[in-house]
């Protein structure tokens, strides 16, 4: 891989300086190898590749940071080491710790991950400087980006085991794949023969209630009938005036034991959010005259008539069948429905720095409904060839969703808005809503074959090879598209070492979009290249990993957002394709059990992402480090502390000023300081402490034409009961 100009230099310092950061940390570990926990690693035999169609991909150690072996990126199952990626973990015991309660949570601190959060209900992810659309549920892929805000970002983590994360081109797991990552999240199963649960409240920052019952027992004498219910209830304020929610949800699942060989699941999953005085958009960026704004971060740009309502139901069920001879057989198939409902007040234009005056507002009522129906089969296990031991996947899968959304719209000009201050209190009259509208009624459907296979092709070297074919087919008010396209994969794994081993791989980039221009049409899939390569190691069994990542995306067609321009006037974001993007970088990421009292996840990201017009997506941070760590002490085993700080550089955003001049707008670097304490009472009852934004830190989570605050310091007591 080859950089040039002043891209090459900062790559190749980032690149020098995080290769240094992991020969230290090698030294380290090795120096400590010597002694205690992983002494018996030193003496133990070569890694073998796990082949047994029995074996489980969830984490073996239930307060580790990683897992053992993981099906991300190839279905097939092998330890990280193994797989030419970057794969990324975020494990119960992580979500537990760090108090992740969302999935905005966990991406907010996984590595290479930053997140947009556009205003008090959607939040946009980016990873390698492009968007991530491609959420998985139980490996099925579905396209769920918050365009329209469906709820899939503030969707509670109670209900899932660990959520993995594949960054870098995705293809031959998802079909029409995001170049930057695709995330899957794993839910819990029924998997105890024994009754058992967990019950927790806790209470927090703003008035932050929330209550979880998570219960599994045997529905049979033997156990292989099980049943497993969580469900929860959550209210809380904010650091924005007047705002109020409340989450409700319910997750019931059945896993029946046919014989030694076959598991059947059945399972509801039902979620329901309400928002009283939720924002859209933020806070104005610039004066009438030019100069940037300093609002409170308690002031909410909302009237008192507006509200954000989604609600959520999905039905799930699987089959599983392992043979004797390592072979896995897995069907899952999903149906889902989201619907939406709101009344939002988007507030516009430059109020003067005296007297608050001259800004307007746009009023959008808006409803939708959101269907899918996906389903997935493969099959994976080992074959012999040529004397040696391979393994082989394959599988079918398809999807059709079905998206729908009506407006009605509510110009409000200046006089009736009035002054925008800090002193807002939201009190406005309701306009004179529009006749309801059409904004967009479309099916999207993909069907995909694929396949791959692993080869050894010498102790220390193996192959992994595979494709995907995928037909894509849109129809409905935003116009017809049909598109296939075969994805290839490739990729090498050589084992420098029994801990250590060097990867690279390769495969083209295919995402039909789901964004639309200012007239409405589809932009043009997104096509490219993308390459990666890399050093991965692991200790303790497996129990600790890092990696040392490298990478170049080549894209043509991605999307960008058009600054304050809507799809036919709606509230729908409107975006235009760029041409030529390229970003390339580097990796550093470390995950797991240093030792047995000790848990630690850390990464470092670089990356230069640029298009033919200069730095592309510029508001997205290019250097991100990440530190959380957990330590039990040996002198008081009951006590645990841990905590952590996420840190990323200075962005900018160009946005058009009042007398139509470009100006940028600079969001400085900052870090943010978290910690927690867990104190086990007793063998069943354990109190815990959060504290995120430990220093009150002031920034803005987006910075636009308008703004919005990030989340000030909090913190919350629980309590957790288990038995």
């Amino acid at each position: 891989m080859s950089f040039s100009g002043r891209e090459t230099g900062a790559a190749a310092r980032a690149s020098r300086s995080l290769t240094t950061f992991t020969l230290s940390l090698l030294a380290l570990a090795i120096h400590a190898g010597a002694h205690g926990a992983w002494a018996a690693e030193n003496n133990a035999s070569p890694q073998q590749l796990v082949v047994d169609g029995s074996a489980t991909d969830g984490p073996e150690n239930s307060e580790d940071y990683q897992v053992t072996t993981t099906r991300a990126g190839t279905k097939m199952l092998l330890t990280p080491r193994d797989v030419p990626q970057s794969v990324t973990v975020v494990t119960r015991q992580r979500m537990d710790d760090q108090n992740l309660q969302t999935v905005d949570d966990v991406l907010t601190n996984a590595t290479g991950v930053s997140s947009q959060q556009d205003d008090s209900e959607r939040s946009y992810y980016y990873s390698r400087g492009f968007q991530i659309t491609d959420f998985s549920y139980d490996n099925i892929p579905t396209t769920t980006g918050d365009t329209w805000n469906y709820g899939d970002a503030a969707e509670d983590t109670a209900i899932y085991d660990r959520i993995e994360i594949v960054r870098g081109a995705n293809g031959l797991m998802t079909g029409a794949g995001d170049p930057g990552a695709t995330v899957n999240m794993v839910r819990k199963h029924a998997d105890s023969k024994t009754f058992t649960g967990n019950l927790s409240a806790s209470y927090g920052s703003w008035n932050a209630q929330r209550y979880v019952a998570d219960i599994s027992s045997p529905l049979n004498a033997s156990g292989s009938v099980r049943g497993r219910v969580i469900a929860g209830y959550q209210n809380q304020e904010s650091w924005l005036d007047r705002y109020q929610k409340t989450k409700k949800f319910l997750y019931g699942v059945v896993d029946a034991d046919l014989s030694d060989h076959t598991t059947v699941s059945l399972g509801w999953d039902y979620q329901q959010q309400h928002t009283g005085n939720p924002t859209w958009g933020g806070l104005p960026s610039l004066f009438s005259n030019g100069s940037r704004t300093r609002y409170d971060r308690s002031t909410n740009t909302s009237a008192d008539w507006t509200n954000y309502a989604v609600e959520s139901r999905k039905v799930f069920a699987g089959v599983t069948h392992n043979w004797d001879n390592g072979w896995t057989f897995q069907l899952n198939g999903t149906h889902g429905e989201q619907t939406l409902n709101d009344k939002l007040l988007y507030i516009m234009d430059y109020p003067d720095e005296e007297t608050g005056l001259g800004a307007s507002g746009f009023g959008s009522e808006d409803r939708g409904k959101r269907t899918l129906d996906s389903w997935d089969a493969y099959a994976s296990g080992p074959f012999e060839l040529l004397g040696r031991q391979h393994q082989l996947m394959a599988g079918l899968s398809y999807s059709r969703q079905h998206n729908a959304t009506w407006s009605a719209d509510g110009p409000i000009d200046s006089e009736q808005l009035g002054v925008f201050s800090n002193s807002w209190d939201g009190s406005l009259a309701e306009p004179a809503w529009g006749d309801w509208y059409l904004n967009s009624d479309d099916i999207v459907r993909q069907k995909s074959a694929y396949t791959a296979a692993r080869f050894s092709l010498a102790d220390p070297l193996s192959l992994i090879v595979g494709a995907r074919y995928t037909q894509y087919s849109t129809d409905g008010s935003s116009g017809d598209m049909r598109k296939n396209n075969i994805t290839p994969y490739g990729g090498l794994v050589y084992d420098l070492s029994e801990s250590l081993s060097a990867y690279a791989s390769y495969t083209s980039i295919f995402s039909p979009q789901t964004k639309r221009s200012a007239d409405g049409a589809w932009l043009s899939p997104v096509t490219g290249k993308n390459y990666e390569t890399g050093l991965k190691a692991d200790w303790m069994n497996g129990r600790l990993t890092s990696n040392l990542a490298v990478f170049r995306i080549e894209q043509q067609n991605a999307a960008e957002a058009v600054d304050g321009v809507f799809v036919n006037g709606s509230s729908e974001q409107a975006y235009r394709a760029t041409q030529g993007a390229v970003s390339k970088g580097a990796e550093l990421e470390v995950n797991g059990a240093v030792t047995d009292n000790l848990q630690l996840t850390f990464s470092a990201t670089r990356y230069v992402a640029r298009d033919s017009s200069g730095r592309y997506n510029s508001f997205a941070p290019q250097t991100q480090l990440k530190l959380f760590s957990r330590y039990r002490l040996p002198m008081l085993p009951d006590l645990t502390l841990g905590g952590g700080v996420n840190w990323q550089n200075r962005v900018y955003q160009d946005v058009t000023g009042p007398s139509g001049e470009t100006q940028r707008l600079y969001q400085g670097s900052y870090p943010l300081v978290d910690l927690f304490a867990r104190y086990q009472v007793t063998k069943q009852l354990a109190v815990q402490a959060n504290i995120h934004n430990l220093f009150d830190r002031e920034y803005y989570s987006y910075l636009d034409s308008s703004a919005v605050y990030g989340e000030p310091r909090n913190m919350s007591v629980s309590v957790n009961y288990s038995f």
